[in-house]
């Protein structure tokens, strides 16, 4: 027999939805974000490593420019003043030039103003970027609305690494990303 209870109604209704809505979060998601494909490598004026967890993200960026994708290598620095790892790799590399950065803004967009800007000053078109695979596509949105319109002017690549995550964690971060698209939509271009 069935209940006609309005309030389990609505229960179940609800229920239903959230199964849905994430179910659909996860699958597009996937799609999007954790199979995001890296742009193949091409010679750039600089190196960005977006801050985030040090991961190994500083040292593959200097990695990079070794082995010859950019002379010079932009840290995104956020962290406070005594990190180690931040001394350790903003006191600069035999061969390469790192150049130490701390955006105004704290984000990604802030990241790719202050790129924008160092760009400026120092006549660079070309850059690489290095963030996390899933991050890939929400940073190539706001770096084509505050670095360059123009697509092939930023080559976004992956941190080497794999992302041990639960399924919660991957729900969390794919809500956490279509969020980031959608205030980087809300927020529109820099310019």
């Amino acid at each position: 027999m069935r209940s006609t209870d309005p309030a389990r109604a609505v229960f179940e209704a609800v229920a239903v939805v959230v199964v849905v809505v994430l179910v659909d979060l996860t699958a597009a998601g996937f799609v999007l974000f954790t199979n995001a494909a890296p742009d193949e490598l091409e010679k750039a004026d600089a190196i960005l490593v977006l801050a985030g967890e040090h991961d190994g993200r500083e040292d593959h960026g200097v990695a990079l420019a070794r082995a010859g994708w950019a002379p010079t290598v932009v840290l995104s620095n956020p962290y406070p003043s005594d990190d180690e790892v931040m001394d350790r790799v903003c006191d600069g590399e035999p061969g390469v030039e790192v150049i130490c950065v701390r955006p105004d803004l704290l984000t990604t967009r802030g990241e790719a103003i202050a790129m924008r800007a160092l760009a400026d000053e120092r006549s660079w078109r070309k850059i690489i970027v290095v963030t996390w695979r899933y991050h890939m596509p929400r940073a190539r949105f706001i770096f084509r609305q505050c670095y360059s319109a123009r697509g092939d002017d930023t080559v976004m690549t992956a941190v080497p690494r794999s992302y041990d995550f639960s399924v919660p964690e991957w729900e969390l971060t794919y809500a956490y990303q279509f969020a980031g698209f959608a205030k980087a939509a809300i927020q529109g271009d820099c310019s």
